[in-house]
């Protein structure tokens, strides 16, 4: 079976036509690849490097278009064990990123230089699950509030 990496082309519709004026979080699940699986031609592929290298690579080589569009990492965890869901489940990172706009979100993504770095995300990831939410404010006292 394959992970999700990317997003479908009815995900990625789905996501452009909901409120692009609107601050947004990207809820992030990461699965990393025990190697990093670069393309052949690609300047790491053969070097040996762990998915946590090449998803460390991605980090630090998009962080400054990722600060350009405003955008900013709000929460980070790194999970442990699934109390509830599939036993065989288990994710490497947990993420929370905040953009100021659903706008400014796929600004990086189009981004020319972001489109050719994202490579190193692509290396390193197995599977992944990635969820916009909308900010709601102050929670409230009990679950759901």
């Amino acid at each position: 079976m394959t992970g999700s990496i990317d997003p479908l082309r009815e995900q990625f519709d789905a996501f452009k036509a909901l409120p692009r004026d609107q601050p947004i979080q990207m809820l992030n699940l990461v699965r990393l690849n025990a190697l990093a699986a670069y393309p052949d031609g690609h300047p790491d592929h053969g070097k040996g490097l762990t998915g946590l290298d090449a998803y460390r690579a991605y980090g630090r080589t998009t962080a400054h278009i990722f600060k350009r569009v405003g955008g900013r990492q709000v929460w980070v965890g790194r999970p442990q064990t699934v109390v509830t869901g599939p036993a065989d489940e288990r994710w490497d990172l947990a993420f929370i990123a905040e953009y100021p706009s659903a706008s400014a979100f796929l600004a990086m993504v189009t981004d020319p230089e972001y489109r050719d770095l994202v490579k190193h995300r692509q290396a390193a990831v197995e599977d992944s699950r990635l969820i916009r939410m909308a900010p709601v404010g102050d929670p409230g006292e009990g679950f759901g509030e």
